[in-house]
């Protein structure tokens, strides 16, 4: 997901006529340390939100109903704004399985995000994390840190967590690979919503995110007894939705692909 760099010819065109680059993308000049911080600052948002709309929820109404709608709609509306805002500057990934992903599909040379990195993106998601779940305690007078006793290790819900994950991963690569990347902050953060409904788990879908919820006993916790087998299905998710954009949007050969009579 990485934009094209504009060739040399094109140092003197117009604003308008210079490639721009879509949501989502990762453009190759953006010095790294202002995406490592754009992936720390948009993750530590994205919890906040989780986080702080979740707490807020239980506040305002005791039907569970209603509290997942009001998070789930916080959700779509930050995380919208955010990939628009911040996919400019890093990809805005605001999660490791997506990093991974974007290495995994470009070890050997294509668009993607290196070895090195990954090893920047990563932390800095899951300190992001972590700061914007304590974030959203502070901001409601709770606990700064406490650890969540939010059960989530029924198999129903790691099954939750692969299907939300793979959907993930194929909607962000399908869009890529089909040059739709633009689309990314509106189908996202749809996709998210729809999930946070359609799935048991309720959409983590997010190893980071995983992580940092373990830090709030609100709403919107997660025991950290249930963290490791999240972030396995997470990861498993991860694979089966990359198998699945390779068989769904697999590339037809072109006249000089086919070999010679």
């Amino acid at each position: 997901m990485t934009a094209t760099e504009p060739a040399a010819s094109d140092a003197i065109a117009t604003p308008e006529a210079s490639p721009q680059p879509a949501p989502g993308a990762t453009p190759p000049r953006t010095p790294l340390i202002a995406r490592a911080a754009a992936e720390l600052v948009g993750t530590a948002a994205l919890v906040a939100i989780v986080v702080g709309s979740g707490i807020q929820a239980t506040k305002l109404t005791d039907d569970i109903a209603l509290q997942l709608l009001a998070n789930s709609t916080a959700t779509v509306f930050g995380l919208g704004v955010l990939i628009a805002l911040l996919g400019p500057v890093s990809g805005a990934h605001f999660n490791p399985a997506v990093t991974l992903a974007e290495w995994w599909t470009g070890r050997r040379g294509g668009a993607g995000v290196n070895a090195r990195e990954l090893a920047v993106y990563v932390p800095s998601q899951i300190a992001g994390a972590i700061a914007g779940a304590i974030l959203a305690d502070a901001m409601f007078g709770e606990p700064l840190v406490k650890w969540s006793t939010h059960d989530r290790s029924a198999g129903n819900l790691l099954l939750g967590e692969v299907v939300a994950t793979a959907g993930l991963i194929m909607l962000i690569f399908g869009l890529a690979r089909t040059d739709r990347l633009r689309f990314a902050p509106v189908a996202v953060a749809s996709y998210i919503g729809a999930a946070y409904w359609f799935t048991s788990s309720t959409s983590f879908a997010n190893p980071a995110v995983t992580i940092g919820r373990a830090f709030t006993d609100t709403f919107a916790g997660i025991a950290p007894a249930s963290v490791p087998a999240f972030i396995a299905m997470q990861l498993i998710g991860a694979a089966v939705g990359l198998a699945l954009v390779a068989v769904i949007f697999m590339r037809g050969k072109t006249e000089q692909d086919k070999p010679a009579a």
